[in-house]
């Protein structure tokens, strides 16, 4: 039997950063791909979510796992956990 007073599995995702230019937020857009149900194509859809980054550590063109979070504002509901691969350059 479950506890219900455990807190549920936070989602965590990897993307790369598209925007590093607001202070503590990066701008992360997330490629994920699934078979279309009728025609069984690969179908490639992307999506940006803004992550709250407290020591300003990731840069444009970074590799980072975001997790889901309390709203930190208007548009920020996820952190980035760590950063995965950095850009060249």
């Amino acid at each position: 039997m479950e506890n219900k007073n455990t807190r549920a599995e936070r989602k965590v995702l990897v993307g790369i950063v598209t925007s590093d230019k607001m202070n503590k937020t990066r701008t992360v857009e997330v490629t994920t791909t699934k078979k279309h149900s009728f025609y069984g194509k690969i179908v490639r859809t992307t999506k940006s979510y803004h992550a709250h980054d407290e020591g300003n550590e990731s840069k444009l063109g970074d590799k980072v796992e975001i997790t889901s979070t309390r709203p930190l504002s208007k548009l920020k509901r996820w952190r980035v956990s760590k950063i995965v691969e950095q850009a060249l350059g």
